[in-house]
């Protein structure tokens, strides 16, 4: 059947694809602000696209049972393949000391149509907390997501920024907020001493008014 050759043939074209596109996408990172730390996605390439594979593979079979076009999407996986390597290969998460910063440059659908470019800044305080999930199929082939919620009821939960393929999301969690983001704004308790340090100040003053009438009103009875 030649299905050894067809393989190979995949993996000559994903590499000669992305050997004449790779070089020089070397983004900045954060030049304007210092990094504190980097997060990596190249240990979790191979584990990634073969996630991401047999999950296409998966709906590609229900489609071919309810309507057939399954059958091209079965078709569509070389293609889809070099889109998730490059998608990988060019994600960037880092943390400085005022944000989360997220980029990835990948393909559109059909490559030749140029790519799309995505660059999201979380500022710190926004952030309510970093999740990571690992669902069923993700467990098999050991990739984890990880999800930074944001603050406020007023937003909703797909405005949450969710990145697949990260590698040691715990120790990019560990360095994430909420406690960068509980160091950055005042204490419950530390507001109410200041409270109180007004209503003492307060006091003092009106004491000291009272004072000077009284002190004002003895001096006109001695004259």
């Amino acid at each position: 059947m030649g299905t050894g050759d067809e393989v190979v043939e995949i993996e000559s074209l994903e590499r000669s694809l992305l050997s004449e596109s790779i070089t020089g996408e070397e983004g900045t990172e954060a030049e304007d602000e210092s990094v504190l730390y980097t997060a990596s996605f190249q240990e979790m390439e191979e584990n990634f696209v073969k996630y991401q594979t047999a999950q296409w593979v998966l709906f590609s079979l229900l489609l071919i049972l309810a309507w057939g076009i399954g059958l091209f999407m079965l078709l569509y996986i070389p293609v889809r393949r070099y889109i998730l390597r490059k998608d990988i290969r060019s994600r960037k998460l880092y943390l400085t000391p005022n944000s989360i910063v997220y980029k990835v440059t990948r393909p559109v659908p059909f490559p030749c149509f140029g790519v799309l470019k995505k660059e999201k800044h979380v500022l710190l305080p926004s952030v309510a907390d970093v999740v990571i999930e690992q669902g069923y199929l993700q467990s098999l082939f050991g990739v984890y997501s990880l999800r930074i919620e944001n603050v406020g009821v007023r937003r909703p939960p797909n405005d949450d920024v969710q990145i697949q393929g990260i590698a040691n999301p715990s120790a990019f969690r560990k360095l994430s907020p909420p406690r960068s983001k509980l160091d950055a704004i005042p204490h419950s308790g530390d507001l109410a001493l200041l409270q109180k340090l007004e209503e003492v100040g307060s006091s003092v003053k009106r004491v000291q008014s009272l004072i000077e009438e009284q002190h004002g009103q003895t001096s006109e009875t001695a004259d």
